[in-house]
C-alpha cells in the first residue's frame, strides 16, 4: 500500500481551512448586508410593473421573509388565472375576536427608464439616503414595512391577541378587478373575520402624517356626438364637432365651478368631483394626418371623472343626460363605473374619524405614543382597494408613514429616505401592537 504524501495531506488541510474561512466571511458578510433597508431594497429589484407582474417572484421574495421572522403563516390564493395573491397571519391568542388586515398591493406602474436618474427596479441607495425604485412609495414600503415591524415585536416577545393578517393583492394599479375585489367577496376572507384594516395612504411634505378615510369613486365617461358631414367651408347647425365643442364647454365650466371652491380654500382637491378631458377623437384620417376640408359625422371624447363618497350618482347621470350629452344635439355617452359607490348597507364608503369609531381613537393614540402628529383626515384624491374592503362595512383607513416626503407615486425618479421608511417601522409596531391588543370595554366586562 502506498504511504500518504504528507504534502497533499497539508494541502488538502490548508485548502479545507481556506474554504471554510471563506464560507464564514461570506456568512459574515450577508448577514451584515441582511437589514431593513437591503431587505426593502431586494423587494424593490424585483418588477411587478404592468403589463407583465413578476407576481410568482415577489410572493416567493415575502414568504421567504416571512419565513425568516418565524411564527408566521402563509397561503397563496388565486381567483384569477396567473394573478396570485398571498396571504400572511400571524396568530393571535384569541381567535374569536375580529382580526385586523393590512393590505398592501404587489404591482406597479410601468416606468421609463431614460427618464430617471437611477435604473427604476436598480432601488439604488444614493449618499444622500434616497432609495429610488419604481414602488418606493406606491406602495411596496408599507408591505416591508408590516413585516419588519412584526419581526421586532416578535424578537421583543410581542403576542398578538387578535390575529393580525397583511393581504399582498395583485393588480390594485389596474383597477382590482382581479385581485382584492374578488378576494373580499370569497370564502377565504370572510373567515378571516376582520374588524378593521389598513391600506395605503400617501407621502405628506409637511410635518405630518396623511391619514385617509374615503376614496374618491372613478367613472371613465364617453361623450359622442354625430351629425350631417359635409364640406368644410359651408356652416350649418348640429355638425358632429360643433355638438362635442358645446358639451366640452359645458363640461369645462363644470370643472372650474369645482376648481374655483378648491382655490377659493373652501375644499380639498379631494373633496370636489373632478373631471379632465383625456382623449378627442375626430377627424377624417388622411395618409398625411386628416382631411381638412371635410366635416367628419363623428366625434368622441373620453373624461376621467372622479366623484366623491357623499355625490349623489344618480344625480350625476341627470346632468351628463340632460347636459353634457343630451340626445336632442344627437349626443349620447357610456359611462363605466370602476367599482362600488356604497357598501352592502346602502351607505357612502367612509370610514368615521370621530369618537363614535372606536378604531379611530386607538390608531390616532399609537400615533401620538411614537411622538407623531396626524393631519386633519381627508378623502384620497385617487383610489385604492380600500374601497373594496369598506364595501364590506369593514372600517379602513389609508396610511403610509411618509412625511417630509414629496409624493412621487406614479412619477418619474419614485424615491423614499432611508430615515423615513425606517421611522415607518417604528411606526407601525406601534399601530400593529396598540390594534391588536385592543378590547373593548363590553368584551372586557363579559370576560
Amino acid at each position: 500500500m502506498a504511504r500518504p504524501n504528507p504534502h497533499s495531506i497539508l494541502s488538502l488541510t490548508l485548502l479545507t481551512l481556506f474554504l471554510s474561512f471563506t464560507t464564514i466571511l461570506s456568512a459574515i458578510h450577508e448577514k451584515q448586508n441582511d437589514n431593513p433597508i437591503t431587505r426593502f431594497q431586494r423587494y424593490l429589484q424585483i418588477n411587478t410593473a404592468h403589463p407583465t407582474p413578476d407576481y410568482t417572484a415577489a410572493i416567493s421574495y415575502l414568504i421567504s421573509q416571512a419565513n425568516s421572522i418565524g411564527g408566521i403563516l402563509h397561503k397563496t390564493l388565486e381567483f384569477s388565472p396567473g394573478k396570485p395573491l398571498l396571504l400572511l397571519t400571524w396568530p393571535g391568542s384569541d381567535s374569536s375576536l375580529p382580526s385586523i388586515l393590512l393590505n398592501s398591493h404587489l404591482d406597479s406602474v410601468p416606468a421609463e427608464p431614460s427618464k430617471w436618474l437611477h435604473p427604476p427596479f436598480s432601488a439604488t441607495h444614493t449618499s444622500d439616503g434616497d432609495i429610488f425604485a419604481r414602488g418606493a412609495q406606491d406602495d411596496k414600503c408599507i408591505a416591508m414595512q408590516y413585516l419588519e415591524a412584526i419581526r421586532n415585536l416578535r424578537s421583543n416577545g410581542f403576542v398578538p391577541v387578535r390575529s393580525v393578517h397583511i393581504s399582498l393583492v395583485p393588480d390594485e394599479e389596474i383597477g382590482g378587478f382581479t385581485g382584492a375585489a374578488k378576494f373580499v367577496e370569497s370564502k377565504e376572507f370572510e373567515e378571516l373575520n376582520v374588524g378593521f384594516a389598513l391600506d395605503e395612504g400617501q407621502a405628506s411634505p409637511g410635518d405630518q402624517f396623511r391619514v385617509f378615510y374615503s376614496d374618491r369613486i372613478p367613472w371613465n365617461l364617453k361623450i359622442k356626438a354625430v351629425g350631417r358631414p359635409g364640406h368644410g367651408s359651408t356652416l350649418y347647425d348640429g355638425s358632429a364637432m360643433e355638438s362635442l365643442m358645446k358639451s366640452v364647454e359645458i363640461v369645462s365650466r363644470f370643472r372650474e365651478s369645482q376648481f374655483e371652491l378648491v382655490k377659493a380654500g373652501k375644499a380639498l382637491n379631494s373633496e370636489v368631483v373632478s373631471v379632465n378631458p383625456v382623449y378627442l377623437k375626430a377627424g377624417v384620417a388622411a395618409q398625411d394626418g386628416f382631411v381638412m376640408n371635410v366635416q367628419p359625422s363623428e366625434a368622441e371624447a373620453g373624461f376621467d371623472l372622479r366623484l366623491t363618497p357623499t355625490t349623489d350618482p344618480e344625480e350625476m347621470k341627470r346632468r351628463i343626460a340632460t347636459e353634457w350629452a343630451p340626445p336632442v344635439r344627437n349626443m349620447s355617452y357610456e359611462i363605466t363605473e370602476k367599482g362600488p359607490i356604497r357598501d352592502y348597507l346602502g351607505r357612502p364608503l367612509m370610514t368615521a374619524t370621530n369618537d363614535s369609531n372606536p378604531w379611530w381613537l386607538v390608531f390616532k393614540q399609537a400615533i401620538t405614543s411614537t411622538g407623531e402628529k396626524l393631519s386633519r383626515p381627508e378623502i384620497l384624491a385617487s383610489t385604492t382597494d380600500a374601497r373594496y374592503i369598506r364595501q364590506k362595512g369593514i372600517p379602513v383607513l389609508g396610511f403610509s408613514p411618509m412625511k417630509n416626503t414629496p409624493i412621487l407615486l406614479h412619477d418619474h425618479n419614485e424615491h423614499l429616505r432611508d430615515t423615513v421608511y425606517l421611522k415607518g417601522i417604528h411606526v407601525y409596531e406601534s399601530l400593529i401592537s396598540s390594534l391588536s391588543s385592543f378590547i373593548p370595554r363590553s368584551c372586557r366586562q363579559v370576560r
